[in-house]
């Protein structure tokens, strides 16, 4: 690319960030008005330039104390909504018994990846920002410098397989093509922003850039004058600060267009082009390019890219409520110090204002005037207890959270099971956003799947976890990948306690629903008891079945490599012929086996058929000397 085309690249892309930037200023200001009510900082608002303003006291002796009930909503749904991690599976993409195990080999692909980026981290991360600001993004990428080492260059210079990266975007970075789209694939374009390093930039993509200052947001605390009478308290507040030295890198991802069949990356810093080539993931269905973007919501907003949080509707209650407790305090001091009312000469006004009448003190008027007395001052109204417990009642309704255990209901009269259905009922509040956050780690899983088989081309091996919790090698590449169909094991979580998933295991433990077809337990589903049950893994012996049933499974694949197998005696001969036999029933056998692989494993079926004969003639000559 020329270097004036280049400029007028750059140029247009900072153009179209600056619009972009104008037009999401509204909601940039609601998401800092959230966060500084979050923090305690309440005595601000949006202004006419959507900047925070902050207002201060009408008289020095208002009380505007901090009461706040945000925070403590805030910490009751995140406590809430980390019970939501399903469990997930991949459905086969046919019926063939190698399509069945590829479909298990990817979804424990998926949990290692999970268990490798600490997802359930990345899913606190993304659910705080979704709460506080309405909406999360995940960001889901190809690492070429992460993973293990299989070459070095001439340099010296390791070689890295590449491994999946995920990472958790707040909403300040996303600048989408419009507001009025209502999901990320259906912008034409998308910019990620995010301030970096100089030297991290000349790191990542080897280009020296003009360091700059850059408005980060940061916390910072400042005496504001928060209090009453004087009293001066510490609010920490969401300010803007100066970074010094740093660049906004700015990565706008265009979608596949006539123009440009294959999508457009363009990254950008310190009006230097650092990249432009085609969209790089194929991470769409039928392996489409779309953007590399997973969104999580609090609360859908119709017509609109950004979700609405919880916190915008419960502002105003909360601005009522510290009124009202303010007012109702500055009253309690005015029946508590008393309002003097004194004829003007009649004593000295500065003593009475730094003293007051202290018990014991001598006041001394003037001889002919009016004594200072008390203004006569009735109880505090019941208005503000009542506008009291009805704005705590408004934090509940519009919150969707409340603390059944802590009401009248759990110490009335009432039974198990009612207030069973209460909870379930108190908890249905919150379901609608505990199913974007499923929504968004299904989609997070087949990103993952999909970057995989568009780039684990050599195979790799995977430390997995196995059905035993032991742990488990295998070896995998992109071919045998062919499902990426995720779909959800539970159906929900939000529910559904420690103790009830063990009142619920017992209670199919007596059923007898957990034995095999002999009323046993048998050593799989007593390990997968005990996990639900909540105390892990106890043992890691592993199944006998499971372990003839692998062995099985690896002679098939020396089979189709036309490596030698030999039948033993310490062969399960049922277990193998059954595994052999559904390996040839599948549609993989016939695609890729001839004719001599096929007689040497009905060899193979055979020889295992006379050892089992040989064992039950043994074992009936046996009955018969007993």
């Amino acid at each position: 690319m020329k270097k004036i085309e280049e400029q007028q690249l750059v140029s247009e892309v900072l153009e179209d960030f600056k619009k972009r930037s104008q037009e999401r200023k509204p909601f940039d200001a609601q998401w800092q008005l959230n966060m500084n009510f979050i923090m305690g900082n309440q005595y601000c608002s949006v202004g006419y330039n959507n900047d925070i303003e902050e207002y201060d006291k009408q008289f020095f002796w208002q009380e505007r104390e901090v009461f706040n009930h945000i925070a403590s909503i805030v910490e009751t749904r995140l406590a809430k909504l980390k019970t939501v991690r399903p469990t997930m599976t991949v459905i086969p993409a046919s019926g063939d018994e190698s399509d069945i195990k590829t479909a298990k080999l990817s979804k424990k692909i998926v949990n290692s990846i999970y268990n490798k980026e600490d997802m359930s981290k990345l899913i606190c991360d993304a659910t705080k920002w979704s709460e506080i600001a309405g909406t999360s993004f995940f960001k889901i990428t190809w690492n070429n410098s992460k993973g293990k080492t299989f070459a070095v260059d001439d340099k010296g210079k390791k070689i890295k397989m590449g491994d999946v990266q995920i990472s958790v975007c707040s909403p300040f970075e996303i600048y989408p093509e419009s507001t009025a789209c209502e999901d990320v694939q259906s912008c034409n374009s998308i910019i990620h922003a995010k301030a970096y390093h100089v030297d991290e930039i000349e790191a990542i993509w080897g280009k020296k850039v003009q360091g700059e200052d850059v408005n980060v947001f940061s916390l910072d605390s400042k005496n504001d004058g928060i209090g009453g009478l004087g009293y001066q308290s510490r609010a920490t507040k969401v300010v803007n600060t100066i970074k010094n030295n740093y660049a906004v890198v700015i990565e706008r991802y265009e979608k596949p267009s006539v123009k440009y069949p294959n999508g457009r990356l363009i990254i950008i810093a310190g009006n230097q082009l650092l990249y432009i080539g085609d969209l790089p993931y194929l991470n769409g269905n039928d392996s489409e390019r779309i953007f590399p973007f997973v969104r999580q919501v609090c609360l859908e907003q119709s017509g609109c890219f950004w979700g609405v949080s919880v916190i915008e509707r419960i502002i105003p209650i909360q601005r009522a409520y510290n009124a009202v407790k303010n007012r109702k305090h500055e009253y309690i001091n005015r029946l508590s110090m008393g309002v003097l009312t004194v004829e003007d000469g009649s004593v000295d006004i500065e003593n009475l204002e730094e003293e007051g009448l202290s018990p014991g003190k001598i006041l001394v008027y003037r001889q002919g005037s009016v004594a200072p007395s008390y203004m006569s001052n009735t109880n505090v109204p019941s208005d503000f207890s009542i506008e009291e417990e009805k704005l705590l009642s408004e934090f509940k309704t519009i919150s969707g959270v409340s603390d059944i255990l802590n009401s009248n209901l759990a110490t009335s009269n009432i039974s198990g099971v009612a207030l069973q259905l209460l909870i379930e009922q108190d908890e249905a509040r919150l379901s609608v956003t505990s199913d974007q956050i499923k929504m968004a780690i299904k989609d997070v899983a087949r990103h993952i799947l999909r970057l995989y088989k568009q780039f684990a081309t050599v195979p790799r091996l995977f430390k997995i976890k196995g059905d035993h919790g032991e742990l488990e090698l295998d070896y995998f590449c992109a071919s045998d990948i062919t499902s990426d169909d995720i779909a959800f094991e539970t159906d929900t979580e939000l529910n559904e306690s420690l103790a009830q998933r063990r009142s619920m295991v017992f209670d199919l433990l007596n059923a007898g629903l957990l034995s095999n077809e002999e009323g046993k337990l048998t050593n799989r589903m007593r390990i997968k008891a005990l996990e639900l049950l909540g105390f892990g893994v106890w043992e890691n012996s592993q199944d006998l079945l499971e372990l003839h049933q692998k062995k099985a499974s690896c002679e098939n694949h020396k089979f189709m490599h036309n490596e030698k197998v030999e039948v033993k005696e310490i062969d399960d001969h049922d277990t193998h012929i059954n595994e052999h036999i559904a390996f040839m029933l599948g549609g993989d056998f016939e695609k890729n086996s001839n004719k001599q692989i096929e007689e040497k494993m009905l060899d193979h079926i055979r020889q295992h058929k006379k050892f089992k004969q040989l064992e039950m003639g043994i074992n009936n000559l046996n009955d018969n000397l007993n």
